[in-house]
């Protein structure tokens, strides 16, 4: 039997999700999606579990979606749009609705679904060798899994909007300036201080804990569900453009776009 595409383990309180497709950086399979939501939504409902990280295997925290067989399969916009509704809204919204820390432990490349998959989380620890980037409007995407929401939530409209056009690559040290992450620590400290960190919040009292997270939820994204089935929705018309056909053959191909803005 192959390994599973998601490794869940747990210490006393603290409950570990690794995202375990190493050889694609993580990148998002169907296998992995439904994989990461159902863990994430059984530790919600576990008492015994105080604190959750998020991983990933390998060199990469999770690459986003995995394009190659989202090509290979032949995905649809409203293929896309739906895979967005169950799969990807699911997990952002279940670790903003959890009433318990959630910590994302960024070992490596953190791109597209994937940034979003670590901004949606409470804090974010970074490996120095780690890189993030939106990534979308490379292959003529939107943002999506609540990034429209959350990054500028972090950084500032004017700072994301300029992460999201260019869609360049950050270091860590670049994310922490920026306010996207809240530690960066040498690659092989980032299990110990994440573990460390993870206690920590697992000793505090989780009820007041999960009631500030509602209460900050409710300050900052009242709107988040929407926001979401918006950025599907928008997802699935930039799907249809000829700019998204030329990003992604470029990307097949390994080359340099050239966008037409239609």
């Amino acid at each position: 039997m192959s390994e599973s595409v998601v490794l869940v383990e747990q210490n006393g309180a603290v409950l570990t999700i690794t995202l375990n497709r190493p050889d694609v950086l993580n990148a998002f399979s169907d296998a992995l999606i439904e994989g990461l939501r159902d863990a994430l939504v059984q530790a919600s409902h576990n008492p015994a579990v105080r604190c959750v990280v998020i991983t990933g295997a390998g060199r990469g925290f999770c690459a986003g979606q995995d394009v190659r067989a989202m090509v290979d399969h032949q995905l649809s916009p409203a293929d896309i749009a739906h895979l967005l509704r169950v799969g990807y809204n699911v997990i952002i919204s279940t670790i903003r609705e959890m009433e318990k820390p959630v910590v994302a432990a960024i070992n490596g490349v953190a791109a597209g679904i994937g940034l979003s998959l670590a901004l949606a989380c409470d804090m974010r620890l970074c490996a120095a060798n780690a890189v993030l980037t939106t990534g979308f409007a490379r292959i003529g995407l939107i943002p999506d899994g609540g990034q429209t929401a959350l990054l500028p939530l972090l950084v500032g409209y004017a700072r994301a909007a300029e992460l999201v056009f260019f869609s360049e690559r950050i270091d860590a040290a670049s994310a922490m300036q920026m306010g996207l992450v809240n530690k960066v620590v040498p690659p092989e400290a980032l299990a110990s201080e994440t573990h460390a960190l993870a206690e920590r919040l697992a000793a505090l009292p989780t009820r007041a804990i999960g009631l500030s997270k509602q209460a900050f939820n409710q300050a900052l994204l009242p709107h988040l569900a929407s926001q979401l089935d918006l950025e599907a929705e928008l997802q699935a018309r930039a799907m249809q453009t000829d700019d998204h056909r030329e990003g992604i053959a470029a990307f097949l191909e390994k080359r340099a776009a050239s966008f037409s803005g239609s």
